[in-house]
């Protein structure tokens, strides 16, 4: 039999690794801060101004996958809106998310709309704010897959020693689409801001609560886990030009958990046209199917934030049993979000994730 060669045989390392238990699970974002969407329900709206737009890009193992690495792109636009005599606030949104993995390019594919209700709990202008925001949302979705990418045991030729795509691969109750499906997500977030402007969030969130189908063969009996989140953070100021931003993020969906710790320095010139920047480095922990955790990746940040505009650029180090394939290359991710201001300069009343 001929050799197989070397990104063969990882990929068939990394299959088998998976395949006991092997179920669809959420895209990620290592800048989770700036893909508020997708992260809690209850953060639709949580920003200043009147209406915010954001772009999310991921390009994952671009070093041994190319040209078919993992890609995911998401896009989401929220406004707000003032209720009442006090300052609460409403926001509706909404938001896409595509991811594409490997060679017979696995897609997720979901549109969802959203919104959340922000209430006032105490304080004013002289004293600190706390506030409690409740969103949810609910989208259709649709995962897909590209059977002639594929191909299966009874279509290797034993005697070419090579797969003969042109024989029956025996998979007749295979589909390229899953059936449409509903999805439902919600959350809750309470933050407080301080009066030097710093502020401390924390939040949970619960997506896919109605567990949908989302099987690429006739039975449908494959379902999309549950995904439970909490996160924190915030923004303590050093000095009048110097804040730290430290978060945290748990996730855990069906058997697979994943914690993100980390911080990020930001220095600002406190200028009207504000101009700001930020730089951190985050770890990232998760589980084997062995339920063993490890660490996974170290993701070195920047960020840029100039008046209106919030541009983000990460790279993931691999720093897991991965690196014998990849070389520490894992992934390069970009978030891009515009603030559209109000019509009046008002006091900070959200934090600035």
């Amino acid at each position: 039999m001929k050799q197989l060669y070397p990104p063969i045989l990882m990929l068939v390392a990394l299959l088998s690794l998976f395949s006991s238990d092997i179920q669809a699970q959420d895209p990620r974002f290592s800048q989770y801060y700036a893909s508020s969407w997708n992260l809690n329900p209850a953060m639709t709206g949580i920003f200043n101004g009147r209406w915010r737009a954001t772009v999310n890009y991921r390009d994952q193992w671009n070093s041994f996958l190319s040209p078919v690495p993992f890609r995911t792109y998401a896009a989401s636009f929220e406004t707000r809106f003032n209720v009442g005599a006090n300052d609460d606030y409403a926001s509706v949104g909404i938001g896409a998310m595509h991811d594409e993995a490997g060679t017979a390019r696995f897609q997720q594919n979901k549109v969802q709309v959203g919104g959340a209700f922000l209430k006032q709990l105490s304080g004013g202008r002289y004293s600190n704010e706390h506030y409690l925001s409740a969103g949810a949302q609910l989208g259709f979705g649709q995962n897909s897959i590209d059977w002639s990418k594929l191909w299966f045991t009874r279509q290797f030729d034993t005697n070419a020693e090579r797969p003969d795509l042109g024989a029956s691969s025996g998979e007749n109750n295979a589909n390229a689409n899953s059936p449409l499906y509903l999805d439902f997500n919600a959350g809750l977030l309470w933050y407080v801001v301080f009066q030097n402007e710093g502020f401390f969030y924390a939040g949970g969130a619960l997506s896919h609560i109605n567990q949908p189908a989302i099987s690429l063969i006739e039975d449908n009996q494959e379902t999309l886990y549950s995904r439970w989140s909490g996160h924190m953070g915030g923004q303590f100021p050093l000095t009048e030009n110097f804040a730290i931003l430290p978060g945290a993020l748990f996730m855990k969906q069906g058997p697979a958990m994943e914690t993100d710790l980390g911080i990020n320095f930001r220095y600002s010139n406190n200028d009207l046209n504000e101009l700001a920047l930020r730089a951190g480095v985050w770890g990232r922990l998760g589980n084997k199917l062995d339920n063993n955790v490890q660490m996974d990746a170290i993701t070195v940040v920047g960020m840029l934030e100039l008046n209106r505009w919030m541009l983000g650029l990460s790279y993931d180090i691999t720093v897991s049993s991965l690196t014998v394939a990849n070389n520490s290359r894992g992934a390069f991710e970009v978030s891009l979000t515009y603030f559209h201001p109000e019509y009046r300069r008002s006091r900070v009343t959200c934090p600035k994730f």
